[in-house]
């Protein structure tokens, strides 16, 4: 199968291109923009296989994603502004990007008569649960710029399918971590200032809740749903590891062996969502299940970014 996986330069599409050439004979296409959380040396490695193409384009770009396209039987949509910081400072990018973006990937995919566009989409487009867990049917309550132009985007892949019968399948992630992720977010972000003897910048009272996914688990479960998902349906994936953002700083704080002197108590995030949950039986009846215990694989990505300074530095050199 020849596999078009846009934002693949990024951390969840390298990884997931990573699982790919574990797993599969598939050729792929990597479409990516190198905005400034795509780095090409996250996925050298991957462009000198046989195997895989890199193509740098935008998404929004019809004639560059027409070209780069052709021949493909499936999409992998993961290409998207993602941070919810920025998309508070600047949301512009996110609805060009993520709507106008998936807009174009969808239209061509139909001229293309490709045989399945994966959309993938995050757990946050559901709002925050005060209790319980969000189902694929739940109805979506998006609270940030970001969060609402994924759901935006939700729906204009899934009007596809219903408007031209293009077959899309999406996922709903909750927050992964592991290499090569971009830092700006929690886990990368912490764990980088604590090795550099910085301050980690903990929102409000520290009591937010986010279900954190190994980025390998989490490729599994897309991968599963890319081949075995029925078309037109959305699956949730979660790992159920539902922590508070206090609970996680301060494991990461003894993992770099730092003390709570390094903990910045900052204001709230303007619209902060306090709970995240999904329900996964939907994805786990496919026989999914995560296979990553949460406190071995945050140990294990506290020491991939200790032994790949040479990757993070520069990026947070530019940022």
């Amino acid at each position: 199968m020849k596999l078009f996986i846009t934002g693949a330069a990024g951390f969840i599409g390298s990884n997931y291109v990573r699982h790919v050439l574990a797993n599969h004979d598939d050729e792929i296409v990597i479409f990516d923009a190198l905005t400034y959380a795509g780095d090409v040396r996250t996925i050298q490695d991957l462009i000198d296989a046989r195997s895989v193409h890199f193509v740098h384009g935008d998404i929004t770009d019809r004639a560059a994603v027409t070209g780069a396209m052709a021949g493909a039987d499936a999409v992998v949509h993961f290409a998207a502004e993602s941070h919810v910081d920025r998309s508070i400072v600047g949301p512009d990018d996110f609805i060009r990007t993520n709507c106008s973006g998936t807009n174009v990937i969808c239209d061509i995919a139909r001229h293309h008569e490709v045989e399945r566009v994966l959309h993938i989409s995050t757990d946050e487009v559901y709002g925050s649960v005060e209790e319980g867990s969000s189902a694929e049917t739940d109805l979506l309550d998006p609270r940030s710029p970001y969060s609402a132009s994924k759901a935006s985007s939700d729906l204009i892949a899934l009007s596809y399918h219903t408007t031209y019968d293009l077959p899309v399948v999406v996922t709903r992630s909750s927050n992964n971590f592991g290499p090569h992720q971009f830092p700006e977010k929690l886990i990368p972000l912490f764990v980088t200032n604590l090795f550099d003897g910085l301050s980690v910048p903990l929102y409000g009272d520290g009591l937010n809740i986010r279900d954190w996914c190994h980025v390998a688990d989490n490729c599994a479960a897309v991968d599963l749903v890319l081949r075995s998902g029925s078309i037109g349906a959305i699956y949730n994936i979660g790992a159920g590891n539902e922590v508070t953002n206090r609970d996680i700083t301060y494991r990461l704080l003894e993992l770099c062996g730092r003390d709570e002197s390094a903990i910045d108590h900052v204001a709230d995030r303007l619209g902060h969502d306090r709970r995240y949950s999904v329900d996964t039986a939907k994805v786990r009846g496919l026989g999914w299940r995560p296979r990553r215990a949460f406190d071995d694989a945050l140990a294990e990505t506290v020491g991939w970014y200790h032994d790949n300074r040479a990757w993070w530095e520069p990026l947070k050199a530019q940022t």
